[in-house]
């Protein structure tokens, strides 16, 4: 079908919020467009081997995934939408900007890939409202050696299970915090890798202190004695209160230094033990991708979890008209929580669009998306990053990969400079100046300048580093089209 000059709403994301929303939007009558920077559908949740190639892969698509039927209706109901000729999938695109025209809000789109550059569609998305549905990335934590090949993010390694089926080493060591660990390590094992370790820095008694939040939802109950199973069947070591203390070898991984911790994430002397390994997944939670919601004007705040979120009202709207929000944008809490925030973002929509409202729907959405939210405050809580984990790290631990800006280098600039929050450090020792904008450092880089200035970061030291003009690296030839007016 033609694409529409205008439409009604655009999508961007097309993970299990994304997909959600722009599912029900287009059942609801809207024109809708879902734009995404994958070629097919399942954002990095539900992220699966090439649908025209699975014959080529000893596995079924849905190999490590929860919830894949949800996603099999959710993806059967987009075809019958794009058949329809209500919803138009913009695949292979990225938004790197969002602007307003008059009423309307323009994304401005470039290509993921040069092999998707043979679209001959609008670089330009115009619509009369937006769902932002951008997700999350790996929060990873600096440590000596973890710049040696072999080290991963957790996130990174569970992608390469899913999408291409390849385990990316044979003897494993899984470490951080949170249940998404287990997730790792289970799927690791089951394709045939040795994971000698799982390292969480807390206690799981942690969760005791909040036991009616843990029992909001009882499908992480049923996940977790499946992990357990695992567990027992692959003969898998869980360590708690237990670290990657240090990574060595030469030219990949070949020696993992653990190490015991107290509740604060304090070394604890003649706990440290070397394992051999050459893999390394850390996960220590994640980040809400948020520098669409920034650059169009929606408040943040600081979440339980330590991260900067986008403020959402009760039913998905932003602060800003026209804008709303769903899935890990307004904070971490998983798959199904995203998929009720999408969707009931979807029917908010509509009614400002002048649809029929379905108040009893919404309602009970928003008693979905409360209850989800208790537990998500309780996972935090009982997973926390330990508040002294800068004390892990040596003067020549690198902290900025891209700009190659060490902890000692942080701290001369802190007491020798007098730069006393993380913009000023960024600015003067340039950490975060590089090609990944801060996206992987930002968050420990904010960290350690409090360590340091004895200061808690706030909305105001999280944001400058959140903030970009540019979501996402666009050609010169994307700018040079403004200025051309050819958007």
């Amino acid at each position: 079908m033609a694409e529409a000059s205008v439409y009604e709403l655009a999508v961007i994301g097309a993970g299990p919020a994304g997909l959600s929303a722009a599912v029900a939007a287009a059942e609801r009558g809207l024109a809708v467009a879902l734009v995404d920077a994958g070629q097919q559908s399942g954002g990095q949740y539900w992220r699966h081997p090439d649908e025209q190639h699975l014959d080529a892969f000893e596995r079924h698509e849905s190999t490590g995934h929860h919830h894949w039927s949800q996603y099999r209706d959710l993806r059967a109901r987009l075809r019958r939408a794009v058949e329809g000729g209500r919803l138009v999938h913009v695949a292979g695109r990225h938004v790197w900007r969002i602007d307003r025209d008059e009423t309307l809000l323009v994304l401005r789109t470039t290509f993921t890939s040069d092999e998707d550059a043979t679209d001959a569609g609008e670089p330009a998305v115009r619509a009369e409202r937006v769902v932002l549905a951008t997700g999350a990335y790996d929060r990873q934590l600096p440590l000596p050696g973890w710049t040696t090949p072999g080290v991963m993010a957790a996130g990174g390694v569970q992608a390469l299970l899913k999408a291409n089926q390849v385990a990316a080493g044979r003897r494993a060591v899984v470490a951080g915090t949170g249940p998404f660990l287990l997730s790792v390590a289970a799927g690791l094992a089951d394709a045939g890798v040795e994971v000698v370790a799982v390292c969480d820095a807390n206690a799981l008694s942690r969760w005791a202190a909040t036991p009616l939040r843990a029992i909001q939802e009882p499908g992480k109950l049923l996940e977790g004695i499946g992990y357990a199973a695992a567990f027992l069947k692959h003969r898998i070591a869980l360590r708690t209160r237990t670290i990657v203390a240090a990574v060595s070898g030469e030219g990949r991984v070949s020696r993992v230094t653990l190490a015991g911790v107290d509740a604060r994430g304090r070394i604890q002397p003649g706990t440290e033990r070397t394992v051999e390994a050459d893999l390394v997944a850390l996960g220590w939670g994640f980040t809400p991708q948020l520098e669409l919601a920034i650059g169009v004007g929606a408040k943040t705040r600081v979440d339980v979890d330590d991260s900067l979120v986008a403020v959402a009202d009760a039913d998905q709207r932003a602060s800003v008209p026209g804008v709303y929000l769903a899935g890990e944008v307004t904070g971490i809490g998983g798959a199904v929580q995203s998929c009720a925030e999408g969707e009931l973002a979807a029917l908010t929509a509509a009614v400002d669009a002048g649809r029929a409202d379905d108040p009893r729907r919404r309602a009970r959405l928003r008693r979905r998306i409360a209850r989800g939210r208790r537990f998500a405050v309780g996972m935090h809580q009982a997973s926390p990053v330990p508040a002294e984990w800068t004390t892990w790290l040596a003067a020549d631990t690198t902290v900025c990969r891209c700009e190659e800006v060490d902890a000692g280098a942080v701290a001369v600039t802190v007491h020798g400079l007098g730069a006393d929050d993380p913009r000023d450090v960024r600015v003067t020792a340039r950490p975060g100046m590089g090609l990944c904008q801060g996206r992987v450092c930002g968050f420990a880089l904010s960290c350690l300048v409090s360590a340091q200035t004895g200061r808690p970061a706030g909305p105001a030291d999280l944001e400058p580093l959140a903030k970009r003009p540019l979501a996402t690296p666009v050609k010169v030839a994307d700018l040079a089209a403004l200025a051309d007016g050819k958007d």
